[in-house]
């Protein structure tokens, strides 16, 4: 009878394990953020084949399930997977190969990296960078001549993307490959002049010329560049992507590489508003595998405000009698409304002018014709004439915007707009208003890649110095909770995903992210300081610091 009862405990013991539910993998002892519709906390989940399958206290979990690998968290911070709701994944990777220009001062020290990069790269066929940006150098203008780049390179053309991608600087090679000539005109684009000669300063469409002679990647570069991009992706916690404008070619690579098991980020993407692409999609309809959605056609209504291409209503302040312009037809626009419309493409329009973004809410307007499910979404919505902000709700129109816009150009966009017009522009919270939510992006490599960035912008509407004091247009700023939707729950549903990812819930995929501080709660000198220490895409550990 003793040695009875000395089994029996261990007998519960074994059966009770035997009751218990087998998964992959149980996380534990951890401050789960699940962002679903209560904005709930847990300490536990558990995953099976890439999908939580339960979620709740340690208790609740270790008592019903066993799994082959423990993760104790040790009290670590947990949302889910970060989702960039707007940026360039692949034109972030090629940006990676090319020579830095961020943060230059004068065009003098872009020469001098110049120099660098080609030292370093001697066999390149162009040389290629991005980053600069004339507002940071004396005098806040372009270079009006192409003497300086011609000394240094007369033989290698050269192509310097500005941080916008909005405008770019050439050399006279450059020049000669594309056919350029003095007094050239393109729709929706400037080749700049000065004392009736090309000063290699191109403004939008201008750049076609030059890009279409540029020589196409190779599969393997391609495929070198995303990989080096997916890496600094998972190190920042963002576990889907949505890139905006890309070509077939490049979905069908994307998509290959998917399979082969190179490319693991989860990415939404959108076409570029090509005949291309329309003929090989639209009889198709959209294409969605469990780590890529193509679903949306990107257009370009304007260029961006920092190189004077953004479409305003009355004109730049600092440019009298210049408006920007439209970079295609308000009918060419109108036309393939007509057309997305009758599909199940989103229609997503690049406006940053209140002029540009006026005519798109009346295009879209015409077709959405009120509420409706269809998510046509308009990129960025930097400046948005007061009276047209109605718009976005009429028609359930889905404002896609980058915090860290506002911060980036809070120094100089009041000498572009007026103290009038920089008071209705960067409107985050107002646009929030109109549908109940908001979808959030960087615009990487135009901005920083950091979500944290974003958050900080959202939410405190400072730099990273903290200036200014109180923030910019505080009245704008998103509450945390606000924040941390904007980047998961309804990024993923600006991109029809919300189903499968963007919060942490049973049935959902297990993409999330483990941090050593919690947004929720630090102050905004630590946002910054937060360290990602883990991601994982479907249950897969893609990261580790």
């Amino acid at each position: 009878m003793r040695h009875l009862f000395k089994i029996l405990p261990a007998t519960c013991l074994f059966l009770a394990c035997q009751s218990k539910k087998q998964v992959d993998t149980i996380v534990y002892n951890a401050h789960i953020y699940t962002v679903n519709t209560q904005f709930d906390t847990a300490q536990a989940m558990a995953i099976q084949q890439g999908k939580i399958v339960a979620i709740g206290t340690n208790d609740s979990i270790l008592q019903h399930y066993n799994a082959k690998e423990m993760l104790n968290e040790n009290g670590n911070t947990i949302f889910p997977g970060f989702i960039d709701a707007h940026a360039h994944f692949v034109g972030y990777g090629q940006e990676l190969f090319t020579a830095d220009l961020r943060n230059t001062t004068s065009f003098e020290e872009v020469l001098e990296r110049l120099k660098s990069f080609a030292a370093l790269h001697p066999n390149e066929p162009w040389i290629l960078g991005r980053g600069w940006d004339q507002n940071k150098w004396p005098g806040k203008a372009f270079p009006n001549s192409v003497e300086k780049l011609n000394q240094l390179f007369p033989n290698t053309p050269v192509f310097l993307t500005r941080v916008d991608g909005h405008a770019a600087i050439i050399n006279e090679k450059a020049m000669q490959l594309a056919q350029l000539k003095p007094g050239q005109k393109i729709e929706g684009g400037s080749f700049e002049m000065f004392n009736g000669k090309l000063t290699g300063v191109l403004i939008d469409n201008a750049q076609k010329p030059v890009l279409a002679v540029m020589p196409p990647l190779s599969a393997q570069d391609f495929s070198a560049r995303l990989q080096a991009a997916q890496k600094n992706c998972f190190a920042q916690g963002l576990t889907t992507v949505t890139d905006c404008g890309l070509s077939y070619k490049d979905v069908l690579r994307i998509d290959s590489l998917q399979k082969a098991g190179v490319l693991k980020m989860q990415l939404y993407v959108m076409l570029s508003d090509k005949k291309e692409n329309y003929d090989y999609f639209l009889p198709k309809g959209p294409y969605k595998t469990d780590r890529l959605f193509v679903n949306g056609f990107k257009f370009y209504a304007d260029g961006a405000l920092g190189s004077r291409g953004a479409c305003l209503l009355q004109p730049y302040s600092d440019k009298p009698g210049w408006y920007g312009f439209l970079l295609s037809s308000q009918q060419h626009f109108d036309s393939m409304a007509a057309i997305l419309s009758k599909t199940n493409f989103q229609m997503c329009t690049h406006a940053i002018g209140d002029s540009a973004n006026r005519v798109m809410l009346k295009i879209y307007n015409k077709y959405l014709q009120g509420k409706n499910d269809k998510r046509w979404r308009i990129e960025h919505a930097q400046i948005v004439n007061p009276n047209d902000i109605a718009w976005f709700g009429q028609a359930s129109i889905v404002p896609s915007v980058q915090p860290t816009h506002a911060t980036s150009d809070m120094y100089w966009a009041e000498s572009r707009l007026g103290k009038q017009r920089i008071n209705s522009a960067y409107a985050n919270k107002a646009l929030l208003e109109q549908n109940g939510w908001l979808p959030l992006g960087t615009d990487f490599p135009v901005e920083d890649i950091s979500p944290f960035k974003t958050f900080l912008a959202a939410v405190f509407r400072v730099d990273s110095t903290g200036f200014p004091a109180g923030g910019f247009q505080p009245q704008n700023a998103l509450t945390r909770q606000e924040a941390i939707r904007g980047m998961t729950i309804w990024a993923a549903k600006a991109g029809f995903l919300e189903n499968e990812t963007g919060s942490l819930e049973p049935g959902k995929k297990a993409d999330f992210i483990v941090l050593d501080k919690d947004l929720m709660q630090i102050p905004w000198q630590q946002v910054l300081q937060t360290k990602v220490l883990q991601t994982f895409i479907s249950g897969e550990k893609v990261y580790s610091k």
